[in-house]
């Protein structure tokens, strides 16, 4: 059995869909900090079967949270001080997400105007439905 050791400052992210963490990896710019990052796939889990962990040595403020709810809102998120959790934060769909998601619409000003940001506003929490600020172009999450 793998054994990664306790973090003493830092967060801990649980529950993710196995085979998911490089993406999150990616996505949260975890490759852009200068700090201690362990990545543990396919672990064991009594609920899901297999999932993923990330756990990540530095402040939890250095993470974007909304992305973090855009990409899986049922992710747990562990805050850990002095070797102990702390707190649990729980994860929304977000109200608006920028620079996570391109619009695929061809003639958003988005596809001429390259250094506009790519805004999108959730229209429909049920169905995880949202749209781009300028041309109202659908994007569904998944889940």
């Amino acid at each position: 059995m793998l054994n990664v050791g306790k973090l003493n400052e830092g967060f801990v992210l649980d529950h993710i869909e196995a085979g998911k963490s490089m993406s999150i990896y990616h996505d949260l710019k975890l490759d852009k900090l200068d700090c201690c990052v362990a990545i543990i796939k396919n672990a064991r889990s009594k609920v899901m079967g297999k999932k993923d962990i990330i756990k990540v040595e530095c402040d939890i403020e250095k993470l974007n949270l909304d992305i973090l709810g855009f990409i899986d809102c049922n992710i747990t998120v562990n805050i850990i001080k002095d070797g102990e959790i702390v707190e649990k934060k729980e994860l929304n769909l977000p109200e608006t997400i920028e620079n996570v998601i391109k619009c695929k619409n061809p003639r958003c000003i988005t596809s001429i105007e390259q250094e506009l940001k790519q805004v999108f506003i959730l229209t429909d929490k049920e169905k995880r439905i949202y749209r781009c600020k300028y041309c109202e172009e659908k994007y569904r999450t998944k889940k």
